[in-house]
């Protein structure tokens, strides 16, 4: 029984993909917006801005893909708060993915009942797991190339970073968990195979923040771009999501949110970890200016373009990476 739902999710998962290809445009590049920590709360009017964020950033951007990463809806109802917060989406006919937070499954609905609601969504880019691995969206989506015979020349990993610590002696937020892990690692060791053993340019998008951001930010010899008005709120367990991902050699950059007014980037060992930009609004804590994080990824090229653009238009942080977050060279 078990071998004939593992089946059927998988003809879901390559049904999802080809009505959703992301491909590289003529120029060789490939944009993607992360709206993250939206707080959204239908009928609360303090959530008005964050639509209004939302349509703005969308018109400017003009984006190839959407990732919101977690803490979307927060309120009752839920599923009228969904429908609000991707209909900005939807209606401009852009393919997007969701993570979730820790906040997403706390208003009646279960982390896999939103599962079943987002994969039902037109233009949605996941693929429902049904929780194995453990936790949900735990998803893998290729870049295709726009010259190229559509080969894969990018990979989108979103990965469910949980909510709250399960280890009954142990107290904090959750963590991307070691089952996850490993199933990371298997589909980029599928993914360099496939690509005479190189491994493909990676970003990976969750909630929860790594215990290596503090530790970056915390070493003065790096590059720091943004800011961090508060400390990160990293589960206090590191089960080696980074370890895995420099063993394997394909992610390039992670992008999370979770800390509401941090939306800094800064590399550690050759791996961008950035923050999203707050996009919600009074529904919570909030920083001076809502809006979002934008990447633009280059076809063939182990490299992206970063910044962050505000509600009121404003573009700031703008970043090349790994150019712009190379350590200095210390003279003799």
């Amino acid at each position: 029984m078990k071998k004939l739902v593992v089946v059927a999710l998988l003809l879901l998962c390559f049904t999802a993909l080809d009505a959703q290809k992301l491909i590289f445009n003529e120029e060789g590049t490939f944009k993607i917006v992360q709206f993250t920590d939206v707080h959204y709360v239908h009928g609360n009017i303090k959530s008005d801005t964050a639509l209004m964020a939302i349509n703005r950033v969308l018109d400017a951007e003009k984006p190839d893909m959407v990732i919101f990463t977690g803490d979307v809806v927060t309120g009752r109802p839920v599923k009228e708060g969904w429908d609000a917060v991707t209909r900005p989406v939807i209606d401009r006919k852009i393919p997007f993915a969701v993570t979730f937070g820790n906040h997403d499954d706390e208003q009646g609905m279960t982390r896999l009942a939103l599962e079943r609601l987002i994969t039902s969504y037109p233009y949605n880019c996941n693929y429902p797991t049904g929780g194995e691995p453990s936790g949900v969206l735990n998803n893998v989506i290729p870049v295709y190339g726009g010259k190229s015979d559509m080969e894969v020349k990018g990979l989108i990993y979103c990965f469910d970073s949980g909510a709250y610590s399960t280890v009954n002696d142990v107290s904090g937020y959750g963590w991307i968990t070691t089952e996850i892990i490993e199933w990371y690692k298997k589909q980029s060791l599928r993914f360099t195979r496939q690509n005479n053993f190189q491994p493909l340019p990676a970003l990976a998008y969750f909630h929860i923040p790594l215990s290596e951001y503090q530790i970056a930010f915390d070493d003065e010899s790096n590059k720091r771009v943004g800011v961090r008005k508060e400390e990160e709120c990293a589960p206090k367990l590191n089960p080696g999501m980074f370890l895995a991902m420099k063993e394997m050699g394909d992610v390039m950059g992670t992008f999370v949110g979770h800390d509401h007014v941090n939306n800094y980037i800064v590399d550690y060992y050759g791996v961008a970890l950035g923050y999203g930009q707050f996009t919600g609004w009074r529904t919570t804590y909030v920083p001076e200016m809502n809006g979002a994080r934008i990447v633009r990824l280059k076809e063939g090229k182990r490299e992206f373009d970063t910044w962050i653009r505000l509600l009121d238009g404003r573009v700031i942080n703008n970043v090349s990476f790994p150019a712009d977050l190379k350590k200095e060279q210390k003279k003799d």
